[in-house]
Formats: C-alpha cells, sequence, structure tokens
C-alpha cells in the first residue's frame, strides 16, 4: 500500500511540474509574440496576445490549487517540499511574466494608434527582448532538467541586461529633450523597455527558485559569486 501511495504521490508531483513547463511555453510564446505584434503592427496579434492573458491566469490559479491541495493531502517535506515551494513562487512569476507582455501589447496600440508601424529604437528594444527571452528560456530549461548550474548564468546574463536597459533610457530622454512632439510616443516606447528589464528580472527570481530546489538554500538576495558558488556546489 504504501508504494501505491508513493507511486501516486510522485505521478502528482510530476503532473504538477508538468503543468508548470506548459503554462512556461504559453508565457514565453505571449513574450515573443508581443514584440513581433510591436513590430508589425497587427492589431489581430495584439489582441490575441491580450486575451491569451485569461489563460496564463487561469492556470496559474489552478497550479495554486493542485499545490495547496498537495500540501494538504501529502504533506509532503524535504525536496518534494521544495519541488511544491518552488511551483508556487514560480507560477507566480511566470503569471507577471504573462501580464508584462499583454501590457507590452497595450502600448503597441498607442503607437499604432498614433500613427507609428514601430516604436522609437525598435531595433534595441528587439536586442533586449532577445536577451530577456534567453533568460526566461535558460530559466525554465534548468527548472524542467533541475539543474542549478545554468540557473546561475541567467543572474549573470541580467547584469548585461541592466547596462544595456539603461543605455536605452539615456538614449530616449535625450528624444524627448531634442522633440517634444515625440514626448508620448516614447513614454510608450520607455515603458516597453522596463517591461522587457522586469521579464529578466521575473527570469532572475525562477532561476533563484530553482537553485532552492535543487540545492536546498535561498539565494535570493544573493550576488553572483554567493549564487555560482551554491549552484555549483555540491546538493544539499
Amino acid at each position: 500500500m504504501s508504494e501505491h501511495i508513493s507511486k501516486q504521490f510522485d505521478a502528482e508531483l510530476e503532473a504538477i511540474r508538468s503543468s508548470v513547463l506548459g503554462m512556461a511555453g504559453l508565457v514565453e510564446d505571449q513574450v515573443r509574440q508581443s514584440m513581433e505584434a510591436l513590430a508589425s503592427g497587427d492589431v489581430h496579434l495584439i489582441n490575441h496576445v491580450i486575451e491569451r492573458e485569461d489563460k496564463v491566469n487561469e492556470m496559474h490559479l489552478q497550479l495554486d490549487d493542485m499545490c495547496i491541495q498537495m500540501i494538504a493531502r501529502r504533506q509532503p517535506a524535504a525536496s518534494d517540499l521544495r519541488m511544491v515551494m518552488t511551483v508556487i513562487k514560480s507560477v507566480e512569476d511566470l503569471e507577471r511574466i504573462g501580464d508584462k507582455a499583454a501590457r507590452i501589447c497595450q502600448r503597441a496600440k498607442n503607437i499604432i494608434e498614433a500613427g507609428k508601424l514601430q516604436a522609437p529604437r525598435f531595433q534595441e528594444l528587439r536586442h533586449l527582448a532577445d536577451l530577456a527571452l534567453d533568460m526566461l528560456s535558460r530559466a525554465l530549461d534548468a527548472f524542467a532538467r533541475l539543474d542549478a548550474a545554468p540557473a546561475a548564468e541567467v543572474k549573470r546574463a541580467d547584469n548585461q541586461l541592466d547596462i544595456e536597459y539603461r543605455s536605452m533610457q539615456r538614449q530616449l530622454v535625450s528624444i524627448m529633450m531634442e522633440d517634444p512632439r515625440s514626448i508620448s510616443l516614447t513614454l510608450d516606447t520607455m515603458w516597453i523597455a522596463k517591461a522587457i528589464e522586469r521579464i529578466g528580472d521575473l527570469a532572475v527570481n525562477i532561476s533563484e527558485h530553482v537553485v532552492f530546489l535543487v540545492k536546498g538554500q535561498d539565494v535570493r538576495h544573493k550576488g553572483q559569486e554567493e549564487m555560482d558558488r551554491v549552484a555549483l556546489g555540491p546538493k544539499e
């Protein structure tokens, strides 16, 4: 009987983990499509991304409920409890990333309505988005493979994203100073850049949750050196 219960428990954990990866794939698509919509001015795609936010929210609530039920019924301990807690925290971050993608599309609508096909400095925005998406992909891959090593690389990549984001902000401020007529449009672009930078931050959060899951140590609010030490060191 105990072996049967153990197999059921493992199956439930795997179902939760698979559901997280399904939600992650949807969120990654949202971010990619939000940038495609911004580039193309495709209003249908913009509305599609915004509408899919409801699906992401639904998956978030379902996974929270699955985790609550797991804790109540199975009382997981040690690494199993860390898995459940990692899922709860990670799906919160994924929901927030999906929210950022939807809001990028809402800003894209403003830009299109202003008669522009692209935001100012679009190529720089595209580059920022590529960096953030790469970070998110690596964080999710680390979760899928339960590998802390690549999770540490996500935090390192965030330093470069922050540098390029600050550089772009300075460029956009200069644009507004030189041409006051561009202020409204440029502010929308600045908001999109900030949303992309926050997606990178949320990818870092997920990578930190992975390190906690695999290594049993909380690396939130720690520097890169400590993150590397824990991620590359022996398991708990």
